[in-house]
């Protein structure tokens, strides 16, 4: 700057800067006010239908699909009577699953010291435990979950019941202990699907499937034995065995089985 300053050539510079552009002006585009005129059509299509242009997209055919469940034959038949079925439990009143014996986080809260084992998943959590009439031990304590899931039945109503038998002393527990002691193997965690076929528990769904000669009458002889427990949804649907039956799907229950049994899942 002292260099120009004495060239005389200082304010020189100033004067070949470019003048400011002038702020551009945003054109307003004019508004067209509607027509209230009938629209322009050609006099050869006056009188013609008006075309359209949307497309009907033809209803998904619902898909059926089978609902199976896969449980190996044991070493003896599992076969169940009239008498069998009259022991199975009720409930008049829903149970929430997953909330009794969990944390705020849907975390079941386990504890060595001041949780009680369940005889059918083996865990001693917190949350309500059943108490047998006729055994009085441990074997006929049963958690909320696994007392609904597995049998039917809440675990409310039962500790009301003064003259309650666990379904160890009533001779119809699935827990794998029990099913291997009678010759035959767990049941895996098939509650899911068991709900999906209509049956209201695992219990009920072993025992009104395996009635001697259920399975036989109904699929004429044609299911092998230990093959496989499915029965068809179009035989459950025709012979009324589930009202309402639910088609499989990605929805199920919202969480995991909480261990239904060690050696089940």
């Amino acid at each position: 700057m002292e260099r120009m300053k004495t060239l005389g050539i200082a304010d020189l510079s100033k004067n070949l800067k470019p003048p400011s552009a002038p702020p551009s002006l945003r054109k307003i585009k004019p508004q067209i006010k509607p027509s209230h005129d009938p629209p322009r059509r050609s006099s050869r299509l006056k009188d013609a239908p008006r075309p359209v242009y949307s497309e009907k997209k033809s209803p998904k055919k619902a898909q059926t699909k089978k609902v199976e469940i896969h449980i190996p034959a044991g070493e003896k038949p599992e076969i169940y009577s009239e008498e069998h079925e009259k022991l199975l439990g009720d409930s008049a009143t829903a149970w929430a699953l997953f909330v009794d014996g969990f944390d705020d986080d849907g975390q079941r809260i386990y504890d060595s010291h001041e949780g009680k084992s369940c005889h059918q998943c083996r865990q001693k959590t917190l949350g309500l435990r059943t108490s047998c009439s006729k055994c009085s031990a441990v074997s006929g304590q049963f958690c909320g979950d696994c007392l609904h899931m597995r049998y039917g039945e809440n675990v409310r109503e039962v500790n009301l019941n003064p003259d309650w038998v666990c379904p160890v002393c009533r001779g119809i527990c699935n827990c794998s202990r029990c099913r291997r002691d009678k010759g035959w193997n767990p049941t895996g965690a098939v509650y899911k699907k068991a709900v999906k076929l209509g049956f209201k528990s695992v219990a009920h769904y072993l025992i009104q499937t395996r009635r001697e000669g259920a399975i036989e009458s109904l699929t004429g002889g044609d299911e092998k034995e230990g093959s496989s427990d499915a029965l068809p949804l179009s035989v459950i649907e025709e012979h009324g065995l589930a009202e309402g039956v639910e088609q499989d799907s990605d929805l199920e229950f919202e969480g995991d089985e909480h261990d239904e049994e060690e050696d089940d899942n």
